[in-house]
């Protein structure tokens, strides 16, 4: 079956419901009427975002080689989406999950992950030192898997299944599904997984997509300067392992304004729930749209669905309290961003 269709066969379990995501063609809202954009739509993976992939090859891979064996421990640390993802395939695969959190994470994900039997630690105080919730997350994570006989720790920032995923995954997709290579590829950035793993699999066959990570503000990734950033699972507060193989050639970065902007944009002219980096992924295309040729081909990668964020980038009450836009302000940037598309 060729990439970016979806599955009509039988499938025997869950596992084979990873990837094969659909292309949406966004031309029409995004577009300007010169390039032909598309969004590929990880939230269809079965766990409902591009973490399936890494969480999936990551145990698969460990429990081959003997670093985690049925019904063995394995603990990591999330801000959500990778915590879903491992604990529906934990579930799959008959191991245990204990999943380490900070406040950030939305109360309906600390739920998918309970509901799939992991179990959840929430760290209530940020480090010390840098004032970052991860390196909070990561201390924790190595408590718990020192008092923890046989636990491994997947590592999603360190892991080499982890880029590996997406090298033989959504970029591979797209490219078949073309049958060719898109003009660039904007994707969000945190443990930059799906960067280095999209980068590698482009330069390995040879096409020149430029690779434009969005990162967000605050974020300490690609040299910028830690601030506050209040949405989660997109940016870094520490500087993964993995980053050092990653080679972008451009970096835009979004604030969480622009994130819930972009998120509203979409829901409006597409209908679609996005994520809050989808929504940073699409204000950040925007803000650099001018620079492509008419008739170029740009692939957005959203990493997740808009239902995780229902209390947050989508409440009207969250957004005036944390961000200070008030409805009325919200709906005029709205309509003065939809005004711009069609400039």
């Amino acid at each position: 079956m060729g990439g970016g269709s979806r599955r009509t066969g039988v499938c025997s379990s869950v596992a084979e419901l990873v990837g094969q995501t659909p292309l949406l063609d966004l031309s029409g809202l995004l577009g300007g009427g010169r390039l032909r954009v598309l969004a590929k739509l990880e939230m269809c993976n079965p766990a409902g975002s591009a973490k399936d992939r890494p969480a999936l090859a990551m145990l698969q891979q460990a429990l081959a080689d003997g670093r985690v064996h049925p019904g063995g421990v394995v603990v990591e640390s999330s801000s959500g989406n990778l915590g879903v993802a491992l604990a529906q395939h934990c579930r799959l695969l008959g191991l245990r999950l204990v999943c380490v959190i900070d406040p950030r994470t939305s109360p309906t994900t600390r739920r998918l992950i309970e509901a799939y039997g992991g179990e959840v630690v929430q760290v209530d105080r940020p480090d010390p030192v840098t004032g970052d919730w991860l390196q909070a997350r990561l201390d924790t994570v190595r408590r718990i898997v020192e008092a923890t006989p046989g636990a491994w720790w997947p590592n999603q920032y360190a892991n080499a299944d982890n880029p590996a995923a997406h090298r033989t995954g959504a970029m591979k997709e797209v490219v078949d599904a073309l049958g060719g290579a898109p003009r660039a590829l904007f994707i969000a950035t945190s443990s930059t997984g799906t960067l280095v793993g999209s980068q590698r699999y482009l330069r390995d066959h040879g096409h020149p997509t430029e690779v434009v990570a969005v990162d967000a503000a605050g974020s300490v990734l690609f040299g910028g300067s830690r601030g506050t950033r209040l949405l989660p699972g997109f940016g870094a507060g520490v500087v993964p392992p993995l980053a050092g193989q990653a080679a972008p050639e451009d970096v835009v970065r979004v604030d969480d304004i622009a994130c819930v902007v972009g998120c509203r944009r979409v829901a409006r002219g597409a209908s679609l729930l996005v994520g809050a980096s989808a929504g940073g992924v699409v204000e950040a295309f925007l803000s650099v749209r001018d620079d492509f040729r008419a008739g170029d081909t740009v692939v957005l990668l959203f990493h997740d669905g808009g239902e995780r964020y229902l209390d947050t980038v989508f409440d009207d009450a969250w957004v005036e309290t944390h961000l200070g836009l008030t409805p009325a302000l919200l709906t005029a940037l709205l309509e003065a961003a939809d005004a711009q598309l069609v400039a």
